[in-house]
């Protein structure tokens, strides 16, 4: 299934197109809709779908911008540009942005159905072609790739001077000069360790990359992805990595279950500091425990302060470990720490003493390294007594175990995600206060909290467990219900009270999310 996005400033166009296409006997779904290019562009960068329809003349910003910007953000969305001008320059224009499908107005329901099923037949034809392993294992193993690898693994490792990797990658034919530079690492995490899920992965990650000027990307090891991205300034330089970490993750995705996990260093200046944000996101990428699941850190993510260097232990193996665990993990940390007590029950409370001190003290370091006191933030665990009672059985040993490690990662998720947290809590704040506005979108809420929107994007999601458009949503339509239930109103006012321009776009949205029209609910209730 392909999903769909429409963009038409006409709301009798967009209308027409969610009515008519016959979705639930399809191949596509529908993703979304917007009426001018600027709202849709936030939008399209949280749904991320796989299909984009555009009017080509719309206020704010026109169908080819929208295009252009889409396909530098997220280039795996394939576009059907939808104009009412019979003219050669807009159509070379639409080309040049690499746009699939140009239909010139008035257009039939066939003409629109015939070009998404065209794309799907492309899209379904390069999936065809990502199934041929031993073609991908070739060509990722060819003696100029291979040579390529180990020019810029030597790069990013500082073995190579300035100017002597400035003029290695031009034989390459890789133009190294820029003004700043981020470091990300990549590590792909394939189901059940399969080799053939690994190449296509890298395939996939490959293709995109080729098409990238604004990067320059090569694997250092069998499963590990690095991303050198260029940028003449700082923030726009930070906005392209995350928006790259994200097609890296959509890309990776296509191989079902295959998860990546990517960390991304500070931005330098200068080719000799390209070494310095490697290390930084290495060191980050070391120290997580994601394997499950895909997950973006950033080093600004996970500083303390501002003014701030990040701080990486990297002696103790536990303190490493719980910097990053989740609570998921708890019992599986515990569960190495019984089988190191092994069978002799008769000094259990002697092994038990010396394993649970090892995690007070880990515990204690964490805590300190992030800005807290252990004698302020868990002070019973300082106590003999706490020990003498903790080492009585094991049942005991696992119960005070799991209560610490669980406090820990509580206060360590307070502080580590505490500039964040208070970013979602303004950025939840301003959605609650402007929901009925129906211009509030991603780019919108991430002005008010100061952050780029691919930035904000990625810590909302993460940080929520729902993308922003989700959110957004839940809000409105549990305001619908308190409408459809405790007023008068009719639908189509509720639709406008609760930030939708479309009654129509409403009523499938809230069937959408409830299961039932607003009508059916109203009865029910």
């Amino acid at each position: 299934m392909y999903s769909v996005f429409i963009v038409d400033d006409e709301m009798i166009v967009r209308e027409g197109l969610r009515r008519k296409i016959d979705w639930e006997h399809s191949d596509f779904t529908f993703a979304g809709e917007a009426g001018d290019g600027e709202i849709a562009l936030s939008m399209i960068q949280d749904i991320k779908p796989d299909i984009l329809i555009t009017d080509i003349r719309m206020p704010f910003m026109d169908g080819l911008e929208l295009a252009k910007t889409v396909k530098k953000l997220q280039p795996w969305i394939r576009i059907i540009i939808l104009s009412g001008h019979d003219e050669f320059d807009y159509a070379k224009q639409a080309i040049s942005i690499g746009v699939e499908e140009y239909l010139l107005k008035p257009f039939t329901l066939e003409d629109v159905t015939g070009s998404l099923s065209k794309i799907a037949a492309s899209l379904d034809r390069q999936k065809q072609e990502f199934s041929d392993i031993s073609r991908l294992k070739s060509e990722l193993e060819s003696s100029n790739v291979l040579a390529r690898e180990k020019m810029l693994g030597d790069l990013v490792l500082g073995v190579l001077d300035s100017s002597t990797a400035i003029q290695k990658a031009a034989d390459f034919n890789i133009n190294l000069i820029s003004h700043y530079y981020i470091v990300s690492v990549s590590e792909i995490h394939p189901k059940d360790g399969d080799v053939n899920h690994l190449i296509a992965s890298k395939s996939y990650i490959m293709s995109f990359a080729n098409d990238r000027t604004d990067m320059i990307g090569f694997f250092i090891s069998p499963n590990t992805f690095v991303s050198i991205i260029k940028g003449s300034e700082k923030e726009l330089c930070e906005e392209d990595a995350f928006a790259i970490a994200d097609s890296l993750k959509h890309e990776v995705s296509k191989a079902e279950g295959t998860t990546l996990v990517t960390a991304i260093g500070s931005a330098v200046e200068h080719t000799a500091n390209i070494t310095k944000s490697f290390r930084e996101a290495s060191e980050i990428l070391k120290q997580t425990n994601f394997v499950d699941k895909n997950k973006i850190i950033s080093a600004n993510d996970i500083s303390k302060k501002e003014d701030t260097p990040i701080v990486l232990q990297e002696n103790d193996p536990l303190v490493d470990r719980l910097n990053y665990a989740d609570e998921s993990e708890i019992d599986q940390i515990i569960t190495e720490y019984i089988s190191l007590l092994g069978e002799n029950t008769e000094h259990f409370s002697i092994i038990a003493s010396y394993l649970l001190v090892d995690v007070i003290m880990a515990v204690s370091k964490v805590i300190e390294d992030l800005g807290g006191d252990v004698k302020v933030v868990m002070p019973e665990i300082l106590s003999h007594s706490f020990v003498d009672n903790a080492v009585q059985n094991q049942d005991v040993f696992i119960k005070e175990i799991k209560r610490v490690l669980t406090m820990l990662i509580t206060f360590r998720n307070s502080r580590v995600q505490g500039r964040y947290a208070d970013i979602i809590l303004r950025a939840k704040k301003y959605i609650e206060t402007n929901y009925a506005n129906p211009d509030i979108c991603l780019r919108t809420t991430a002005e008010a909290v100061h952050f780029s929107p691919n930035h904000f994007s990625t810590i909302f999601s993460q940080d929520c467990g729902v993308t922003f458009i989700e959110y957004l949503t839940g809000i409105r339509v549990e305001q619908a219900k308190k409408l459809l239930r405790n007023s008068e109103m009719k639908s189509a006012d509720i639709a406008y009270e609760v930030g939708f321009n479309d009654p129509h776009y409403f009523s499938f949205i809230f069937k959408k999310v409830t299961g039932m029209s607003p009508r059916e609910w109203r009865n029910k209730e």
